[in-house]
């Protein structure tokens, strides 16, 4: 099976070092850099939350060209919009869970994370 790296992601951190309206150093949220992936549907699940709330939790599998992924790390997120040039753009953000490097072989990364879902 080929892979179809179609799916252009950004890759985030809470931990971004910027200059804030005071003059000091601050950090937080940035964006790192966006990457060509391929985004696999894995599970689903959903939870009813009070004030009759659904949550959703769906986990997808992300994979990567190894030479793009390769300083991602758990402590990061991913975002990816949908449908970017209609009316209505659907942002996905995803917490990442861990990363695989199957067969340790460098040639692509297997990123498992999870998307929460507020109905």
């Amino acid at each position: 099976m080929r892979s179809r790296l179609n799916k252009k992601i950004e890759i985030w951190s809470n931990d971004i070092e910027f200059i804030n309206e005071v003059e000091e150093k601050d950090h937080g949220p940035g964006l790192i850099k966006s990457i060509w992936s391929d985004i696999i549907p894995q599970t689903g699940s959903l939870q009813k939350q009070q004030a009759n709330t659904m949550l959703s939790n769906v986990t997808h599998k992300i994979k990567v060209r190894y030479a793009s992924g390769k300083n991602i790390t758990d402590s990061m997120y991913i975002k990816y919009t949908e449908n970017k040039s209609s009316i209505n753009p659907k942002e996905h953000r995803f917490d990442i869970k861990y990363i695989l490097n199957p067969f340790f072989s460098n040639e692509f990364l297997e990123i498992f994370v999870e998307e929460i879902i507020e109905k």
